[in-house]
């Protein structure tokens, strides 16, 4: 069950001072959020896009920086890490990862949270028609991903957990949460989130689709604009073909030095 008004996942208590790192804050609503509810607390989101309001909590600052380049952060720095929905954005996942676990001090958490992109759906309808167009969807724009070095596959087959064990993180939980498109779940927290869900997916289509596939798979603008209109129909049409995507959550410690980790 998704949980009620949490900022994050992982267990770490933000009430004193603490340094936290948002990792491709986009606009910048988590670590505002962040800064707000945790007033002592000194935030920093980092984005290579300077699309961030200068309205923000004094304790909230944003910063350009590429986080696939070496991070210029000190090490041991910061208490808690936060990265979510960069799917598509990194070439080595596992080198970002040693970055995070670097700048965290011994003791402190972080969390990745990403999308698996792949369109699922329960009905007959779909699973019975390998040519549905959710089928289709997901299929071009992972292969198209691929041709960018940037793939999508980062939250399917436990990549995330093992990219976080091999940077040496401890304490690892995964949890996984599947969320509608469209408001046809009989619960009523994830109706409204499938309602949210959907308008996101709608207007998205094609953000998602023009340039990866006209780029990387040589179609023609309306091509792309012919496949959209498809699979937004297919949503719109959420009802009978309940589609839903997969969200994961993988959150790891890093260990205390060895005389501390060993104190019972």
């Amino acid at each position: 069950m998704l949980q009620e008004d949490k900022l994050f996942n992982a267990p770490i208590d933000l009430n004193s001072q603490n340094n936290i790192l948002d990792v491709g804050t986009g606009t910048g609503i988590w670590a505002i959020d962040v800064a707000d509810k945790y007033p002592s607390a000194q935030v920093i989101g980092t984005d290579i896009s300077p699309i961030q309001p200068s309205w923000v909590p004094p304790n909230c600052k944003f910063e350009i920086e590429d986080c696939q380049l070496e991070w210029t952060f000190p090490e041991n720095h910061f208490d808690f890490i936060y990265m979510r929905t960069l799917f598509g954005s990194i070439a080595d996942w596992p080198a970002l990862y040693k970055e995070a676990f670097k700048a965290i001090k011994p003791g402190g958490w972080f969390e990745n949270f990403e999308f698996d992109n792949t369109v699922r759906s329960d009905s007959p309808i779909v699973a019975k028609d390998p040519d549905h167009v959710f089928h289709k969807w997901t299929s071009l724009l992972f292969e198209a991903a691929g041709k960018t070095g940037r793939g999508l596959e980062i939250a399917q087959d436990g990549r995330m957990k093992k990219h976080m064990e091999e940077a040496g993180f401890v304490d690892i939980v995964e949890k996984k949460w599947s969320v509608p498109v469209g408001g046809w779940s009989s619960d009523p927290k994830l109706k409204v989130i499938g309602q949210y869900n959907y308008l996101f997916c709608d207007q998205s289509l094609e953000g998602f689709a023009m340039y990866l596939l006209i780029q990387f798979m040589g179609w023609q603008y309306n091509e792309v604009q012919v496949l959209a209109a498809k699979m937004r129909a297919a949503m719109k049409d959420n009802k009978r073909l309940r589609p839903y995507y997969d969200v994961i959550c993988v959150m790891g410690r890093k260990p205390e030095s060895k005389g501390k980790e060993a104190e019972p």
